[in-house]
């Protein structure tokens, strides 16, 4: 059943215009995420900086007290064509405080303006940078990728480019599958609709529909998913992508790939980033943090 506050929510969404409506203003749309989510309660740390890795732009965020050296690449979700640090400022300000170690966010590039692979070869370009500046910058030792809906999608295609390389993975409802096969994409509509989910990917691929097929554009076909490191899986019971993300678990577990795997109840996809609006999302955070704090 949906919780009250998922059940809010949908019923919000509905009198937005759909992005698969003819001539939908993407550029308008961006602007008013990053005009609410300047409205957003932020939390102090440590340090915030700017940096330029590279050509991508990233946010560098510190701890006050840290725990450990390393530091997590953070991925926003946002169907590859919406969200940005600035988006995601709050939300990654709550996983540093609560990981307690240096989150790096990247403003990997959007389609349909940057179709794929844009947005995985800017974020190779980031593992790279922190291979060889981390260190000196004060961010060597391990290296964690986490992120929400796409940008889940992108940390697993990091960690399948870079076998070996991540200390850990957290993927929040993560958007992996573009042929939509499984049962909760006809189940759990509420919100989050087929016609919408099939634009996000037409979008990301450029209108090329074999890469469908690629393994790196959709990375449920890939054969090397037992190279991944430990991971935490999160789905939310009323989301369309339960499925895919679920289906990832039961690959992992049967490579004996260590991973940790939960459905939230009464939740629908997105909540994550809403503290003030689902209670949910808090104790997730908590739980990301702590896995992530269980493998230094």
């Amino acid at each position: 059943m949906l919780f009250p506050e998922s059940q809010a929510a949908i019923e919000q969404a509905a009198l937005e215009t759909p992005v698969h409506t003819p001539g939908y203003d993407i550029a308008a749309a961006r602007r008013q995420a990053r005009e609410l989510a300047a409205g957003q309660p932020r939390e102090d740390v440590a340090e915030v900086e700017d940096l330029d890795v590279d050509g991508v732009l990233c946010r560098l965020y510190r701890p006050s007290d840290p725990i450990d050296d390393g530091v997590v690449v953070h991925l926003h979700g946002g169907g590859f064509v919406f969200n940005d640090i600035e988006v995601h400022d709050a939300s990654v300000r709550r996983l540093t405080n609560r990981g307690r170690r240096a989150v790096l966010s990247v403003d990997y590039r959007l389609a349909p303006e940057h179709p794929f692979p844009a947005a995985p070869d800017d974020v190779d370009t980031v593992v790279r940078w922190l291979e060889r500046e981390g260190p000196a910058r004060g961010l060597g030792g391990p290296m964690f990728a986490h992120g929400d809906s796409a940008g889940g999608t992108l940390a697993v295609v990091a960690a399948l480019r870079h076998p070996g390389r991540f200390a850990a993975l957290a993927l929040i409802y993560p958007f992996l599958d573009p042929s939509c096969r499984f049962d909760s994409h006809r189940t759990e509509q509420a919100g989050f609709g087929p016609e919408e989910v099939a634009w996000y990917w037409h979008q990301y691929s450029g209108g090329d529909h074999a890469l469908y097929d690629h393994p790196e554009f959709a990375p449920l076909l890939s054969d090397q998913l037992w190279t991944l490191p430990p991971t935490f899986v999160m789905t939310s019971e009323h989301d369309p992508l339960r499925g895919e993300g679920e289906h990832l678990v039961r690959i992992l577990a049967q490579h004996r790939v260590q991973v940790v795997a939960c459905r939230y109840l009464g939740q629908i996809h997105g909540f994550w980033r809403h503290p003030q609006v689902f209670p949910a999302a808090e104790p997730l955070m908590d739980q990301v943090a702590s896995f992530l704090r269980s493998h230094p």
